[in-house]
């Protein structure tokens, strides 16, 4: 069972209609006791870093789910803006993150470069550092689906799970102990998202 938080600001259908193709249980909630008996979380997120936070604060979600990530160590997955909360703070907004994750979110730049859109959206590839976590069996040119104007800067090159080209290199999924998240969608990125839901379901 999956447990998918609730905070107003995601995809969820779309990620618990993936994991029912997998034939892996899912359930959306913002309920206390049902996360503390997640075997797994994802957290998605679409939307601004502050009303995402303002959401978890509210919902008095904040203590619980840093306890069961970072004392249980249960196995998480953010999504999109999910994986921002990871951060410690974001340019888009005044409020602290979740600080799971050394890093910053930090807003595209091209540096008047009118060529360079933002957000960025559609699909990418993604070079991967290591293939042996969220993207086991995935070979060839790994593509997903991206639709985001902020991305996370680590301080930690250890936590960098793979890279993306938008303009210049920067971090799409990070890997730390029981924490994975993904800057793209892999609830929109057909066989590869199928891939990478199913390896966090089986595999992590």
């Amino acid at each position: 069972m999956i447990t998918i938080i609730d905070i107003g600001t995601g995809n969820l259908l779309s990620i618990s209609n993936m994991l029912t193709k997998l034939k892996v249980k899912s359930t959306i909630t913002h309920n206390i006791e049902d996360i503390e008996n997640a075997e797994k979380i994802i957290l998605p997120g679409v939307g601004s870093f502050d009303n995402a936070m303002n959401r978890l604060t509210m919902n008095n979600l904040i203590p619980v789910l840093s306890r069961r990530v970072m004392i249980d160590k249960v196995p998480i997955l953010g999504i999109c803006l999910g994986i921002q909360l990871f951060s410690k703070k974001s340019e888009e907004g005044n409020l602290t993150g979740l600080g799971w994750i050394d890093a910053e979110t930090v807003r595209f730049n091209f540096n008047g470069n009118r060529n360079m859109k933002i957000p960025h959206m559609g699909w990418n590839t993604v070079k991967v550092i290591n293939r042996e976590s969220l993207f086991k069996g995935m070979n060839g040119e790994i593509r997903f689906y991206f639709v985001h104007s902020y991305y996370l800067r680590c301080n930690d090159e250890r936590d960098i799970l793979s890279t993306t080209t938008y303009g210049f290199e920067f971090v799409s999924s990070i890997h730390r102990d029981n924490i994975y998240g993904t800057q793209f969608h892999p609830e929109k990125s057909h066989k590869f998202g199928m891939q990478l839901l199913k390896n966090f379901a089986e595999n992590v």
